[in-house]
């Protein structure tokens, strides 16, 4: 990962190192994961196609985004990287099913070279450095620290659409089964265990997390104009995006009650694994590997839900209906781990999913120890 990012920086030319890399991470000012400081930017991240903050795919040279895409690359396993470019590639799809009017403030709205690349600190064997890569529906957040890959989350894969036709009747679903395992497992309960792991018969909006640095008690979804950086230079082109955001908020139909009950807690809501069957218990854990497998294996936490004790922690929780292309919501939670999916815009055609630490998102854990032992 270090020789693929010292790669990709020694390419580029002056002007486009001043936007490619960014302050060494440091955890805050405090070292405690403040929101202030130097390493605010490093944990500021998007999943809209709004400005991620690094170098774009448009700002470099074709050699220089092999190189970029050969870092991105280093921090997915074989499987994440092909959905990676596939979602990126979606771009030009969604054009298509939006009339290629979507304008966001830019030449273009929905566009492939709109993916940004940023190094934070100094990639080597010591000392903590960092990377970014983002756009719509793209998030990767990597810390490496003293030579080891510390923090690979937020990690988060979208699909606009979520399925579209191919030719001769297939269909391209780039999260096809992380939908179908989770509605696997909800259709398979009992009816009292199913009281229990549906939450509400509506669904949010959007993930609830939303694309927050820290998460706390009682966090509820985010509006689309929120999930974005800042506002438009152009008075009618933030009004619509205004627009949109309040008929996605408006077509969901959640009242205040109704977000309580899909609100983020520290408990974890809906039914613990360790009350599923044998089969059921595997069917989670296929499901957590569609999230735990996107980097490669030397660093996935799938192995820890070999152990049923682990495993049985975990809380599934549903919202909305289990029925195939109905708007819906799944939550699966335990200690270290929050992973969410919704599928809910566009005619349930529009998906989110993210993977987070919510003690160590952005490896604040461990750069606080870094900082306890090195410069005290």
């Amino acid at each position: 990962m270090a020789g693929a990012a010292r790669a990709w920086l020694d390419t580029l030319e002056p002007d486009q190192l001043g936007v490619a890399t960014g302050a060494a991470p440091s955890g805050g000012d405090d070292g405690g994961g403040g929101d202030g400081g130097a390493d605010a930017e490093r944990r500021r991240w998007f999943y809209t196609p709004t400005d991620h903050g690094g170098l774009t795919v448009h700002q470099q040279r074709p050699a220089q985004q092999r190189a970029a895409m050969r870092l991105v690359a280093s921090g997915l396993s074989e499987a994440a990287y092909t959905t990676v470019a596939s979602v990126m590639g979606l771009e030009n799809v969604l054009d298509r099913t939006e009339g290629f009017v979507a304008r966001f403030d830019r030449e273009r709205g929905r566009d492939p070279g709109l993916y940004y690349l940023r190094v934070f600190g100094e990639p080597g064997e010591r000392g903590a450095w960092g990377w970014r890569f983002g756009g719509h529906h793209v998030s990767l957040n990597n810390l490496v620290v003293d030579g080891a890959v510390v923090a690979t989350t937020p990690c988060f894969l979208g699909a606009d659409p979520a399925s579209a036709p191919l030719l001769g009747g297939a269909r391209l679903r780039l999260l096809g089964r992380v939908e179908d395992l989770a509605r696997e497992l909800v259709r398979s309960l009992a009816p009292e265990a199913a009281a229990r792991a549906v939450l509400l018969d509506r669904a949010p909006a959007d993930i609830v997390a939303g694309n927050r640095t820290r998460l706390t008690e009682g966090d509820r979804a985010i509006p689309l104009t929120g999930v974005w950086r800042g506002r438009f230079a152009d008075a009618a082109e933030q009004q619509r995006l205004q627009a949109a955001s309040d008929a996605i908020d408006e077509a969901s139909g959640l009242d205040g009650d109704d977000h309580r009950a899909v609100a983020l807690t520290d408990a974890p809501k809906g039914l613990a694994a360790a009350e599923l069957d044998r089969g059921q218990r595997e069917v989670l854990r296929a499901l957590l590997a569609t999230y735990l497998d996107r980097v490669p294996a030397a660093v996935s936490a799938t192995a820890r839900y070999a152990d049923d004790a682990a495993l049985g922690a975990v809380h599934f929780a549903w919202a909305g209906s289990t029925a195939p292309g109905d708007p819906h919501y799944y939550r699966l939670q335990g200690p270290r781990l929050l992973l969410e999916w919704d599928n809910t815009q566009r005619g349930a055609n529009h998906a989110h999913s993210v993977w987070r630490d919510p003690d160590a998102d952005f490896g604040i854990d461990a750069l606080a120890a870094h900082r306890a032992a090195h410069h005290r």
